[in-house]
């Protein structure tokens, strides 16, 4: 895909979305204020909930609620409707989904416009919820006018679907805000002492995230003189099981919740810890590396060709190797300071929210070089293009 931007393309464009409290929204969030800023008209689709988390509108964009479930149900037919309404309402040129749910909702939507759907995430899960997923992976590549893969991995995958066209897509994590408190102020807020050391890990509660990893490694830090201070951030469904196995292994780890200083909690960290059994390009993997903080990540999905020797990488589900990793960085600062200027060195090669922007302007103006029309058939008529 071309990085240099259509300067006078200035269609409309439907962003489509499932339910999000992580990367997906905050990328969706990002394209749209670009788009939005750089002239083009822009249209939110999602869970209502997407716009109470993301504030969509307040970086210009208009919203239309379409409940997209976590998976596919009947429901999905209400969600079709929903998108069509939308897509009737005013002139569309471009639909562009965000994930595999979106994406789905999007092509059995039938649009009279090109599609394209973005892949974040691969599919893990195993049973008869494995098998629905990669079902859906199959429908969507197949009927996607464009994949869009946010790792290499990705695209493969969507190549060896069906796709007949799918490219790099890498997903910039979008700058964070100036941190508003010092790193004392941080590491009191958590009572880490002068000669403590603080750990931080941000992401969701999720299975696929294996906090479990990292509490079962932390558990045998609580030997070490002092023991860190290990504070995880975000909130999901996995919160009950990671806090009872906390109290189970007295792990020195604390469960912050959601927030919304992640800048702040990297100026008080000494150490990031990424233990995902899969990444794309881990936004918080992106946020510690600019900020400095040294990080010990999973050699999974696109996290190696992200960070290069920039971190620490080990396998997945490898409690042993996590131990071994942040004890080797917690007693030689040497490392962890060569580490963090290799971390800010690689940062600056990465694509731009700029960079992703310009990408996704001219894919845009190639799929449909002047504003569309209706953007939707009646439900018994034709689609266009391949579908």
């Amino acid at each position: 895909m071309s990085a240099s931007p259509s300067p006078t393309w200035r269609g409309t464009v439907l962003l489509l979305l499932a339910s999000s409290t992580g990367g997906v929204g905050q990328h969706v969030r990002s394209v749209a204020r670009g788009l939005v800023e750089a002239g083009a008209s822009v249209l939110v689709c999602g869970p209502a909930a997407t716009q109470d988390q993301f504030d969509f509108v307040g970086v210009g964009a208009r919203f239309a609620a379409v409940e997209i479930p976590a998976m596919p149900t009947p429901a999905d037919a209400r969600a079709v409707v929903a998108l069509r309404r939308a897509l009737a309402a005013e002139p569309v040129a471009v639909l562009h989904a965000h994930g595999l749910r979106a994406g789905l909702v999007a092509v059995l939507a039938r649009p009279a416009v090109p599609v394209v759907v973005t892949w974040h995430n691969a599919v893990l899960a195993g049973g008869l919820r494995g098998g629905v997923s990669r079902l859906v992976e199959r429908v969507v590549a197949r009927r996607a006018q464009v994949t869009l893969g946010a790792s290499a991995d990705l695209v493969a995958r969507a190549v060896a679907l069906g796709a007949t066209d799918a490219r790099p897509a890498p997903v910039a994590a979008p700058a964070l805000p100036a941190p508003r408190r010092r790193r004392a102020a941080v590491r009191a807020e958590f009572g880490v002492a002068g000669d403590q050391t603080l750990i931080v890990s941000v992401g969701r509660l999720h299975p696929q995230k294996r906090y479990d990893v990292l509490v079962d490694a932390a558990a045998r830090w609580r030997g070490r003189t002092p023991p860190p201070v290990v504070v995880i951030a975000g909130s999901g469904p996995a919160y009950l099981p990671l806090a009872a196995r906390i109290s189970a292994a007295r792990a020195p780890v604390t469960l912050l919740g959601h927030r919304s200083d992640v800048a702040d909690l990297l100026v008080g960290a000494d150490l990031a810890v990424v233990t995902s059994d899969w990444e794309a390009r881990q936004l918080f993997a992106q946020e510690a590396l600019r900020a400095g903080v040294p990080l010990v990540a999973t050699a999974v999905g696109g996290l190696p060709d992200l960070v290069a020797d920039a971190a620490v990488l080990v396998p997945p589900g490898d409690v042993d190797a996590v131990d071994v990793a942040v004890r080797d960085l917690l007693d030689d600062g040497a490392r962890r300071a060569e580490l963090a200027d290799r971390g800010r060195t690689r940062a600056a090669t990465w694509p731009t929210e700029a960079d992703t922007l310009g990408q996704l302007r001219a894919l845009y103006a190639e799929l449909a070089p002047q504003p569309a029309g209706p953007a939707t058939p009646g439900a018994d008529a034709p689609s266009t293009g391949r579908r």
